[in-house]
């Protein structure tokens, strides 16, 4: 069992959300799903006989979902980091986690996706390659979707 399961909370789109996520990153799926009863709708102003929690897999990693309600909603202080190994791989998530509503694009790689979850799209060299010269983060300042060739451009 993982130690630590990151827990997000949704205001009544989770199973939308979980299945959207799921469908974007290999290795993932859905596990156990309650539903909210009588006593616990009552308590939560969600209907009775909707989804309560979803527990599931991204790459392996396990994250629960929760409709919680309108009460909280994400904020870029949490994001969650996916490190390409290409463009193709950069580009796939790029486009898929900003697909289909209201996102933001961020600079460096940072994306609010149409839940409201903020992502980072980053190649898994960017360490290495800021290492090698200051243009590198020059370079990286001015991209929203990160450019992998451009990076190592201004690395070499």
């Amino acid at each position: 069992m993982q130690k630590i399961t990151p827990f997000l909370w949704f205001d009544k789109q989770a199973e939308e959300a979980v299945n959207f996520y799921v469908a974007t990153f290999k290795d993932s799926g859905i596990g156990t799903v309650t539903r909210y009863n009588e006593a616990a709708a009552a308590a939560s102003g969600q209907p009775a006989g909707s989804v309560m929690t979803m527990a599931f897999k991204l790459n392996g990693q396990d994250f629960i979902a929760l409709n919680g309600g309108p009460h909280f909603s994400f904020s870029e202080a949490v994001s969650f980091v996916v490190n390409c190994d290409s463009q193709q791989e950069i580009d796939h998530y790029w486009n898929t986690l900003s697909a289909g509503g209201p996102v933001e694009a961020r600079q460096c790689g940072w994306l609010k996706d149409r839940y409201g979850l903020s992502w980072q799209i980053v190649p898994a060299v960017l360490p290495e390659l800021l290492g090698k010269s200051p243009r590198v983060m020059q370079a990286l300042l001015q991209m929203k979707k990160i450019d992998l060739a451009a990076l190592q451009k201004a690395a070499a």
